[in-house]
């Protein structure tokens, strides 16, 4: 179903980023209901900046004007010690043709930014989709009939993260996964903005996950709190994969200690030598399809020493991918080529210096190996930076489902 205005409506060592991403963010989200003093919502919500309560109470009196229902739809992102990061509220819980999204930020020079949407320009590019959550989980057949193949990757690596452990039967009842989708053209990629494990019968939403779009870095998801849950992407890069080995030191070839003579002193075996492994190596069998862990560019493509049959992904901000020891490639690979996240660019393999078929993965940021899996690894790609914020609010008040009040 085309997402067209009318038919929008719904019943309710470690690399560590030098950025300084903000680590405690976190949303509130609801609809508070309406009153005589609409402009005072930024203190009825908490926030005590006088300078943003009074930016907010000049800006929005033809805003409130235009108000439809009985309570005021918003999102309000904080940080640390409740620094205020973002707001966005719309014109009532309707979401039609009038429909209009107002997002608050705080910018550079001291002062406050707005953005102005308005649904009936930005839905025109949006599907909706409803697919039974164990369809998602266990028969991406099904779910191919309906995405493309990429998607389907993508969709069940955010599914399986945001599936809520207290409620670990849902596959088993009527819940379904609700899908905002854009399915692209020749300008832009096909991208699932918009994933909700709902209760149709009730409405309950389970849990939720965002596409935050981003120019300078890759885009990720994040759950409608505001955690990032983009680690896991850029660390599954198959759909089968058991970890073999980490980043540490590994035994180097060395010579045989030389037999004595007859009657002469035994020579001293060698002392053995160790290189250090950067990288993680996956087990699995030969064949097992390789996905790429983000959108990017193709910048080798070839044979490449004790690395085998290599391919390097290039992607926003200086980081690289790396996928080692391939059996072989995507026939229709080619360097220069740009890959959206999840597509197959290749297979597992034993070539180069490999003792077994695996995969060998790396992530590297300015050209420095970066250990996507140890704890004090924090990266901009994984992190909700201050940047970024209005973005996630926007996206939860325009694609996902009303909060009644």
């Amino acid at each position: 179903m085309s997402l067209n205005p009318e038919q929008f409506k719904r019943t309710e060592d470690e690399y560590s980023n030098d950025a300084g991403p903000n680590l405690d963010y976190r949303v509130q989200r609801g609809c508070i209901r309406r009153s005589l003093n609409e402009g005072n919502l930024p203190s009825n919500l908490g926030l005590s900046d006088s300078n943003f309560n009074d930016f907010f109470k000049s800006q929005t009196k033809g805003f409130f004007e235009r108000m439809r229902g009985d309570c005021i739809p918003y999102a309000l992102a904080l940080g640390n010690r409740n620094r205020f990061q973002s707001l966005s509220i719309m014109n009532g819980p309707l979401q039609d043709a009038k429909t209009e999204i107002w997002t608050f930020t705080p910018s550079a020079v001291g002062s406050f930014l707005i953005q102005q949407d308005y649904l009936k320009d930005e839905s025109k590019r949006f599907t909706e989709i409803q697919l039974p959550l164990s369809d998602v989980l266990y028969d991406p057949k099904k779910v191919g009939d309906k995405l493309p193949v990429e998607l389907v990757w993508e969709l069940n690596s955010v599914i399986k993260q945001i599936y809520p452990e207290e409620n670990n039967a849902l596959e088993n009842t009527n819940s379904l996964v609700r899908l905002i989708v854009d399915f692209g053209d020749k300008e832009r990629w096909a991208q699932i903005w918009a994933a909700e494990i709902i209760d149709p019968a009730s409405g309950e939403i389970f849990s939720s996950a965002f596409w935050v779009d981003r120019s300078d870095i890759p885009g990720g998801f994040y759950t409608a709190d505001g955690e990032s849950i983009e680690r896991t992407f850029w660390t599954n890069p198959l759909s089968y994969r058991r970890i073999s080995r980490g980043v540490g030191s590994v035994r180097a070839s060395s010579k045989k200690p030389v037999p004595a003579k007859s009657g002469a002193a035994p020579t001293p075996a060698p002392k053995q030598r160790y290189r250090t492994h950067m990288g993680i190596d996956y087990s699995a069998p030969t064949g097992t399809p390789v996905f790429s862990v983000a959108t990017g560019k193709v910048v080798h493509l070839g044979y490449s020493g004790a690395f085998g049959n290599l391919i390097i992904l290039e992607h926003p901000g200086n980081y690289r991918t790396y996928y080692a020891h391939l059996s072989n490639y995507n026939v229709e690979l080619k360097v220069g080529n740009e890959v959206r996240r999840g597509l197959e660019i290749g297979y597992v393999g034993s070539t180069g210096r490999s003792t077994g078929p695996h995969l060998h993965f790396e992530l590297r940021k300015d050209g420095v190996y970066v250990d996507p899996y140890a704890q004090k690894t924090q990266l901009d790609l994984w992190n909700m930076r201050d940047s970024d914020s209005g973005l996630l609010t926007r996206e939860i008040l325009l694609l996902g489902t009303p909060i009644k009040n």
